[in-house]
């Protein structure tokens, strides 16, 4: 899997909120393994998006009934099925989030931040009200990230890499409208081959979808003023 290794863009204020997210989700994720394998998992359907259950189709049981279904829109961007889970979506948090929180402020962010998790879940949930896979993970509201930061810097130089083994090889710099143009290509094919929740093997690629969307759509109104779309270098 190629992943991105860092960007040349560099930011005016220092982010706090990216941070902020970074640290909750990690935080987050140590509480997941102290419960152990089964405490995680009770932990992934409590908090968790489940879709038949947020849309009123089915109800969970009451000892995992701890919240309004609605709040698990909130929760579930915090919680992550694995490692590398979550060590891949704080990659792309960190390399990106910067940039398009400097670019809106801390405030704006972080009401855009959840705007688009809650595009992608409704993304990911509606076309199949009757799914009880729960959706955990920060990517859908990291995915509005990728698409705001696309139309915002698109002449950004990104470095990226190839794990092998524990060597990572280095591509070169790639301008990040086409890394990211190519990411959110690769996420509409998935989603193609994938017909069912079950066959996306634990992967929505409809949340991605629903969130990069959401972020390209709304840079354009939460941006500050001075800062121009499409910047060129």
């Amino acid at each position: 899997m190629i992943l991105p290794l860092h960007d040349d863009n560099p930011t005016r204020t220092r982010p706090v909120v990216t941070i902020a997210l970074i640290v909750a989700c990690i935080l987050v994720f140590i509480w997941e393994l102290s419960g152990g394998s089964e405490g995680a998992q009770r932990i992934i359907y409590s908090l968790g998006a489940i879709p038949a259950v947020l849309l009123g189709h089915r109800a969970l049981p009451p000892d995992l009934a701890v919240m309004p279904p609605i709040f698990s829109v909130v929760t579930s961007m915090f919680l992550h099925g694995g490692l590398w889970h979550l060590l891949g979506n704080m990659l792309y948090l960190w390399i990106f989030g910067n940039n398009v929180e400097d670019a809106m402020g801390h405030g704006r962010f972080i009401l855009f931040y959840l705007i688009c998790g809650l595009a992608a879940v409704l993304a990911q949930a509606l076309p199949h009200p009757e799914s009880t896979v729960p959706m955990v993970g920060a990517s859908g509201a990291i995915s509005g990230v990728l698409g705001a930061y696309m139309l915002l810097y698109p002449h950004a130089r990104v470095l990226l890499g190839l794990p092998l083994g524990f060597f990572i090889v280095q591509l070169g710099r790639f301008r990040a409208v086409w890394v990211l143009a190519a990411w959110f290509g690769m996420q509409l094919v998935m989603n193609l081959l994938a017909s069912s929740d079950e066959a996306q093997g634990g992967v929505a690629f409809r949340a991605h979808i629903g969130g990069f969307v959401a972020g390209m759509t709304l840079i354009p109104f939460m941006k500050h003023r001075y800062v121009k779309l499409w910047k060129r270098r």
